[in-house]
């Protein structure tokens, strides 16, 4: 497990040292997590040890909402003082995520959908 971990958070390092190295207007978790994709892709998958800790850590994914959490409660004034755009960020955001959803979930039904009038 710790072999595991170990890869996990490397990986976020490296994507931690190319964003703020780079200056890129992307997380460094999110870019670890890109390269974290490139590597298991090229080595076709991840091994049982890497697997077996993801399956453990995402089944304690409720445990790393706490910080999160925490974090607004601390700020509480300031999420009272800017309700306003935050609601709007939140239905936005929202509504492009249904809308991109239902995008691609309608082009792979399209895709995946047998061909009509075609030889068995």
């Amino acid at each position: 497990m710790i072999g595991a971990l170990t890869q996990l958070l490397v990986f976020q390092l490296a994507g931690e040292i190319v964003a703020r190295g780079f200056g890129l207007p992307v997380p460094g978790p999110v870019l670890g997590m890109l390269f974290l994709l490139a590597a298991l892709v090229l080595r076709g998958g991840p091994d049982h040890e890497l697997q077996g800790t993801s399956n453990d850590l995402l089944q304690h994914l409720s445990l790393l909402f706490v910080p999160a959490g925490t974090g607004i409660m601390v700020h509480l004034h300031r999420v009272a003082d800017e309700w306003l755009p935050l609601t709007v960020a939140l239905v936005a955001s929202t509504a492009a995520t249904l809308a991109a959803t239902a995008l691609v979930m309608k082009l792979l039904a399209r895709r995946g959908a047998p061909k009509t009038g075609a030889a068995p």
